[in-house]
């Protein structure tokens, strides 16, 4: 006997195959040579599959990357903020000196022409990594591990804005890795007094 077909499991192989391609034809072209109409033919699919669920290439980029980004971007939590925010920030220098940073790269130019590319950056990469971060370092201040008197966004600022600096101003791979070496500098900023 037949089976009529799953429209509903379709959509996900098609989703699924649309950010695979995404990804794949971003890493083996470059991104700014990839165009919807690759990614459609690449994926299986029609444009108009593509665009039922994205508004643009940077749209599927983005939830591309933010699958990649997964477990390389999480915040340990081992009890020792130093080494934990070595391990996370190690992390991500190894992801964005990988496949992931040409793209991540070409997202972020896009996102500065374009607003809703930009509010989307913000939305699915950047804020709720700043707030996983955050909850991570109010562990350390419970902990006395870091002062109290300076907003965690400040922190997670002072921390972060090295390595995308370094990453987005095409400094060498070796020190875009080396950024977690500022670590221990800035967190003894960061120290309560006297410790």
């Amino acid at each position: 006997m037949a089976t009529t077909p799953n429209p509903e499991l379709r959509s996900q192989r098609a989703h699924r195959a649309i950010l695979d391609a995404t990804f794949d034809l971003a890493v083996r072209k470059g991104y700014a040579k990839v165009t919807v109409e690759a990614i459609a033919a690449a994926a299986g699919v029609g444009k108009q599959t593509i665009y039922r669920w994205w508004p643009s290439k940077a749209a599927v980029a983005l939830d591309a990357l933010n699958e990649k980004m997964g477990p390389d971007t999480e915040f340990p939590d081992t009890g020792d903020i130093t080494a934990d925010l070595k391990t996370q920030i190690g992390g991500l220098a190894r992801l964005l000196t990988g496949d992931v940073g040409p793209i991540y790269r070409g997202v972020i130019a896009e996102a500065q022409t374009d607003p809703r590319i930009a509010a989307a950056v913000r939305e699915i990469i950047v804020e709720p990594r700043i707030g996983r971060c955050q909850d991570r370092l109010s562990l350390g201040i419970a902990a006395g591990q870091i002062r109290a008197d300076l907003p965690t966004r400040t922190m997670v600022e002072m921390l972060y804005g090295p390595v995308y600096y370094r990453f987005l101003l095409g400094a060498p791979e070796v020190e875009v890795r080396r950024s977690a070496d500022l670590v221990d500098p800035i967190l003894a900023g960061l120290r309560p007094a006297g410790s």
